[in-house]
């Protein structure tokens, strides 16, 4: 599968783990959660005896055999959640895939009015954390769609499998640790305790170890409840957590700007320097206005020149706080600015390694699909089902079957 049509997507190892983020095409619990068989426990003895060796580190630090019993209870090794810690797809994707997948019209649109019933609450969110409604509603729109899907997957079979699987067994440990003290402590019955493949629960997916740390109980109904209907202690939860980590009231993440041709200056993260120095480089809004001064700044192309280019703040590393993928927090503030009512982005990415653009994809994805060829969702990503699909047209017309796109493609299906 080509994964890299203009390189890697920009970041790190996820720190906070919210994983798969996006809600969408990305697959966080829901209906694959339910129909994957390998997010379903299966036999694994060696899993087996690491969760016994495990419940005695548990009993010595203070967890109790009826707690463990509760968690464990129809708890199991998933093999699914393995492929899925390697494929995340904040890191595997360019950001104009990444965007068109956890920021495409038709959720821009849902999700307007999604944060429009939650007015009142992100109001008073904003007055006591000092984060913007838009950031938090985007960000409950990138890892939850909204709070419609919030994730099916068994929690402690998440955690315990990726703790014994052992690439971050330290990290999904304790992130089970944290989960049977919140057990424990009554904040959740374990039957609630369902989230991603990575443990990231509720509204805004928040780990376990985050929750501990956190969470609030913002409607005043005696509990810390971020896995109901309701998303108040979720959405001010996440705000908590925003301003704990640094969120400065009043200041933007950053925008979208205009580099002019033939830049030859500093770029990517570390190249923060004052707003004045990229005024006078000539760096202006795209979409016009002044240059907000709110400290220093970065400026960031992830495509390379030529393509969407954004100049971000000190609000934009907090961001990164909550998870570490630059295209994530890229995202995320261009998600917050279309439910703010803002427009989509004025630069364009331009034509992939194959001469096609991001509309010349999805017209093959249609193309494929009118012809009985399941393309999935015409976003313009390819993916495996999109290359499957492109293979059984090529094999089916007697063509070499690559399962690439390509312009030929493209005027055959039009």
């Amino acid at each position: 599968m080509n994964m890299t049509r203009r390189g890697l997507g920009l970041g790190g190892l996820a720190i906070a783990m919210l994983a798969g983020c996006g809600g969408g095409p990305l697959v966080r619990g829901g209906p694959a959660g339910e129909s994957d068989p390998g997010l379903r426990p299966q036999p694994n003895a060696d899993y087996d005896a690491w969760v016994v060796a495990f419940r005695g580190r548990a009993q010595a630090a203070g967890i109790t055999r009826t707690t463990l019993d509760s968690a464990f209870a129809g708890a199991g090794f998933l093999p699914g959640v393995v492929e899925r810690d390697r494929n995340q797809t904040e890191f595997t994707r360019t950001l104009e895939d990444y965007l068109a997948i956890v920021a495409p019209e038709e959720k821009v649109q849902f999700g307007r009015g999604q944060v429009a019933t939650q007015r009142d609450v992100l109001a008073r969110v904003e007055d006591t954390y000092g984060v913007p409604p838009e950031v938090i509603g985007a960000l409950w729109g990138m890892e939850s769609y909204f709070g419609t899907r919030r994730g099916t997957i068994n929690v402690f079979s998440a955690t315990s499998t990726l703790a014994w699987e052992g690439r971050r067994g330290t990290f999904f440990e304790a992130q089970l640790m944290s989960a049977l003290r919140l057990l424990q402590a009554g904040d959740a019955r374990a039957s609630e305790m369902v989230g991603s493949w990575a443990g990231a629960m509720g509204h805004t997916q928040m780990m376990p170890d985050v929750y501990e740390t956190y969470a609030v109980d913002f409607d005043g109904d005696g509990r810390r409840h971020i896995w109901g209907d309701d998303p108040a202690d979720a959405l001010a939860s996440t705000a908590r957590f925003l301003e704990r980590r640094g969120w400065r009231r009043g200041q933007p993440w950053g925008l979208e700007v205009i580099v002019p041709a033939g830049y030859s200056g500093p770029t990517g993260r570390g190249s923060d320097r004052p707003v004045s120095s990229w005024r006078a480089a000539g760096i202006v809004p795209a979409r016009g206005g002044a240059l907000p001064e709110a400290g220093e700044a970065a400026l960031l192309i992830p495509e390379g020149p030529g393509t969407p280019a954004f100049l971000v703040y000190h609000n934009f590393e907090v961001i990164r706080r909550y998870n570490p993928s630059t295209n994530y927090a890229l995202a995320l503030g261009y998600l917050s600015g279309r439910l703010a009512g803002g427009g989509p982005l004025v630069g364009e990415f331009g034509p992939d390694a194959n001469g096609l653009t991001l509309e010349d994809r999805k017209s093959i994805q249609r193309g494929l699909s009118r012809r009985g060829y399941d393309a999935g969702t015409a976003d313009g990503v390819v993916g495996d089902r999109t290359e499957a699909a492109i293979s059984a047209w090529q094999r089916d017309q007697g063509l070499p079957v690559t399962g690439e796109p390509s312009r030929a493609l493209l005027a055959s299906l039009s």
